[in-house]
């Protein structure tokens, strides 16, 4: 993944001053360390700035502790013999048959599931994102034609966790015996199509291995043989495959099921010693230096604890403890996925994630076991955060991810999100990554656009180009950042971000920047958008523009008199206002639109968005707002 630039940079040709009534942009420092200014600048709004309040570094991936766990000579002998090809068995024990079939423990995950969703399965069909599929209709074949959630559900055995937490053991293995004697049907032998991508294959066996009790326990004995041989076969596949991945989160799904299976099947140290090896090299190419996933889906960065979280309950279950570097992993995961929760404690609608429960965030970080605060400036991952009084402020500061990291990749560098006592005001529609639930697969690509996210687009054109299978083309290469405090003449204080990007820049010769300052209160977020020209000499003529603020749900709009502002009543019942600076309107207007917000569960639901809107001249321009509480 591109770094995003930490380094402040020159002051852009053309920077524009903001109207009498906002504060206007300040140019960003010229490069060095983290930039302080030596004379306050007052500014019209009553805020001064002071020497800057150092932003300190996400934590920093300490090499150390990633490394493989140290071996002697012989283990390292064993695991270079078992990577050339050589049986688990004839490595374990050479003089002897192969052990049987059969787990060594029983493992129990502290990661919870689903229980609505279980409950469902027990009555006879699937839930998944809100869609009903009858049990008994559904097609297990490789050659099946599901959307993605399915796919992965199905195929990946996910539905096992959801299952355990609805009931008690007994009243579920009817159930899961029934799925999986219908999946081995379909599925007898390693293959091709979706059942055998890395990825399901690995969250398949590590779900059999987890959950056991519910596929083994039964009466069925049959089934118990075939299942056992299923994880064996299914290990021996994933040994030759998993570097075959189709990213960097399918082979880690790999790896921590090859580790697991070295774990909990018979003559299984050769196997193991390899996917610590493989698993550890893997999480050093799927994670930043500040610990989030170069995806930077906080779906992904959720998947990938999960993983871990199971993986160690795996290695609890043989009496073992678990590497120090799956913990230290653990460790750099948690805080950045808690940057992007609201202070409800849900997840911000970011790179195709809709608005996942806070009771799903909090058990997942319970199971991990890591007790720490949120990272407030990830800058390698992306994500700023700022917390004042009760309200949260999220922004996407770099450019999207590499086309190989991404699975709904969006284009939504500079967008926002706001929220204030846990009522979210400003976001992002999300839920690309639910499309094929109640999502539709044909809105997939809009939901991953510039305009579905709270930012500025130009000429209706993405920042960063949006193509099919969740990938992402050319656009925004480099995103300039600069955070610092901020303090008025009364002891008040701000959170000033300054950001910019260039996706623009080449289609249209110009830069946007965007300025947001969040008082120290919650209580007022002001904001400018300024187009910048590229180079000394400007293009003539204009171009169409859009700024979208898309609202929370349930969050009511209304357009003052004058057309210049609008009131925003939230459910809770406090009311907000909206507010254009004076020459924001000149050649454009306010509107109210219609929008959409995709929660947890992948459902839609109906919202609102306000658009300004209108025509800016190829010289560049400048658009500042305002959002404050008024009760």
């Amino acid at each position: 993944m591109e770094q995003v630039a930490s380094q402040p940079r020159l002051a852009l040709d053309g920077d524009h001053a903001a109207s009498q009534d906002f504060p206007m942009a300040v140019p960003l420092s010229t490069p060095g360390a983290e930039p302080l200014t030596t004379q306050p600048a007052a500014d019209d709004a009553g805020l001064d700035l002071v020497a800057s309040e150092l932003i300190e570094p996400g934590r920093s991936l300490v090499l150390s502790d990633i490394q493989p766990p140290a071996l002697s000579a012989g283990e390292k002998l064993i695991r270079l013999a078992y990577r050339m090809g050589v049986p688990g068995s004839t490595i374990a024990a050479p003089f002897r048959k192969p052990a049987k079939p059969r787990l060594l423990a029983t493992v129990e995950s502290p990661l919870p599931g689903d229980r609505v969703a279980g409950v469902a399965l027990r009555a006879g069909h699937f839930l998944i994102h809100g869609v009903k599929a009858p049990i008994g209709q559904m097609d297990f074949t490789p050659a099946a034609r599901l959307t993605p959630p399915f796919e992965q559900t199905i195929h990946g055995f996910g539905w096992l966790r959801d299952l355990s937490s609805s009931a008690p053991r007994e009243q579920c293995v009817p159930t899961s015996e029934r799925i999986a004697s219908a999946w081995l049907d379909a599925n007898a032998h390693p293959g091709k199509g979706a059942a055998w991508s890395v990825g399901n294959a690995g969250h398949r066996l590590l779900n059999w291995l987890v959950h056991a009790p519910l596929i083994l326990s039964g009466t069925d004995k049959a089934l118990r043989g075939r299942m056992l041989a299923a994880m064996n076969e299914t290990a021996r596949w994933l040994d030759r495959a998993v570097l075959r991945a189709e990213d960097r989160l399918a082979e880690t799904a790999g790896w921590c099921a090859i580790v697991a299976a070295g774990l909990l099947l018979p003559d299984g140290k050769p196997r193991r010693l390899y996917g610590e090896a493989g698993l550890i090299k893997a999480l050093g190419e799927l994670v930043g230096d500040d610990g989030g996933v170069l995806s930077r889906s906080p779906l992904a960065q959720m998947e990938a604890i999960g993983l871990l979280v199971d993986l160690s309950a795996c290695y609890r279950a043989t009496r073992r403890d678990p590497p120090e570097a799956v913990d230290a992993m653990l460790h750099l995961l948690v805080p950045p996925l808690l940057a992007l929760t609201h202070g409800d404690g849900s997840l911000g609608n970011w790179q195709g994630a809709g608005a996942v429960s806070a009771d799903a965030i909090a058990g997942l970080i319970e199971a991990s076991g890591v007790r720490t605060r949120p990272l407030k400036d990830a800058r390698q991952w992306g994500y700023q955060r700022v917390t004042a009084g009760k309200a949260v402020l999220q922004m996407d500061a770099a450019p999207p991810p590499l086309a190989r990291h991404t699975r709904s990749g969006c284009a939504s560098t500079l967008a926002f999100e706001l929220s204030d006592r846990g009522q979210r005001i400003i976001g992002n529609c999300g839920g690309a990554a639910f499309a094929g639930g109640q999502v539709p697969v044909r809105i997939e690509s809009g939901l991953r656009a510039t305009a579905a996210h709270s930012t500025l687009v130009l000429d209706d054109v993405n920042s960063t180009a949006v193509l099919i299978n969740g990938k992402i083309g050319s656009g925004v290469n480099e995103v300039e950042l600069d955070r610092r405090m901020m303090q008025d003449e009364r002891g008040g204080a701000a959170t000033r971000i300054e950001a910019s990007h260039d996706g623009y820049a080449q289609r249209y010769g110009l830069i946007h920047r965007r300025i947001l300052i969040l008082r120290d209160d919650g209580t007022e977020l002001r904001g400018e958008d300024l187009l910048l020209p590229v180079g000394r000499k400007g293009k003539r003529g204009k171009v169409p523009f859009a700024i979208r603020f898309h609202v929370g749900p349930g969050v009511e709009l209304g357009l003052s008199e004058t057309g210049t502002g609008a009131g925003l009543a939230l459910p809770d019942g406090s009311y907000w206002q909206f507010a254009t600076g004076a020459g924001a309107l000149e050649e454009g207007e306010l509107a109210i639109e219609e929008s959409l917000w995709v929660d947890g569960g992948g459902r839609p639901q109906a919202a609102q968005q306000l658009v300004l809107q209108g025509m800016v001249s190829r010289g560049g321009g400048s658009f500042s707002w305002l959002l404050k509480r008024m009760g």
